[in-house]
């Protein structure tokens, strides 16, 4: 089957070069592929156009949903690999939705690309990666959604999903927060699957500069306290809340 793709503009897929905003590869040139849907509902997601399609009753934030057909597009792996590898960064994102809902046809994606790549992909964590796929990825970005995301906790932090990342040496952990008492939570949720704090990244929930610094000013001190990292939202600061970036 083909990969399900969101789109930049009506009918064309959401494949693009830029520098890594968040995490531990933030600042790094990177290339990026963005699949549609997703098993979760944040409603803050600033990428709501991969899943909160007209009919779509979960809620969010934004309140208005959008429409499928020009918000979705679908490629053959073999032409994903080929405009991937067409943009010039070697370390290839892949990012959603949640990637890992079309694993299979990834994994057929990445074995179709001519020349070897850095290969991360970004997850919400609950979903298993295949034998197939796991064999290609260098690197997990795996960002748990707290209560504040608005999902059910047994649908967004599986315990045998939390403790296989914990032990995965490739996973980095990058949690969303809006209040101190999220962090809260992730001190929580750390103690309670084992996750390494060197191994967690915070990073403010925010979609525009002035709300990001506001949040990154109190969030900084609580990430020395609890020795977490912190993450900005680079792309944010250079490009605004835009897509392809």
């Amino acid at each position: 089957m083909p990969l399900t793709l969101a789109t930049q503009a009506p009918g064309e897929p959401e494949i693009f070069a830029s520098l890594q905003g968040e995490g531990v590869s933030s600042g790094r040139p990177s290339t990026f592929i963005r699949l549609s849907r997703c098993n979760l509902a944040c409603v803050w997601c600033d990428t709501a156009y991969t899943w909160h399609f007209t009919g779509d009753n979960r809620p969010h934030r934004d309140d208005a949903t959008v429409e499928r057909a020009a918000n979705q597009v679908t490629l053959s792996e073999e032409e994903a690999a080929a405009r991937i590898v067409a943009l010039a960064p070697r370390r290839l994102v892949i990012t959603g939705g949640e990637p890992l809902l079309q694993a299979p046809a990834l994994a057929r994606m990445i074995a179709a690309l001519p020349e070897p790549m850095h290969v991360e992909i970004e997850t919400n964590g609950t979903v298993a990666p295949p034998p197939a796929l796991d064999a290609l990825v260098d690197q997990y970005n795996v960002s748990p959604k707290l209560a504040h995301s608005g999902n059910p906790a047994d649908l967004a932090l599986v315990p045998e999903r939390l403790a296989h990342w914990a032990q995965e040496p490739r996973a980095w952990f990058k949690f969303v927060v809006a209040t101190p008492e999220d962090v809260a939570e992730v001190v929580a949720l750390a103690e309670a699957h084992a996750i390494p704090p060197a191994r967690v990244f915070l990073m403010p929930e925010g979609r525009d500069s002035d709300t990001l610094r506001r949040r990154a000013a109190w969030l900084a001190e609580l990430c020395s306290k609890h020795g977490f990292s912190f993450t900005d939202r680079l792309h944010i600061h250079l490009y605004g809340d835009t897509r392809g970036t």
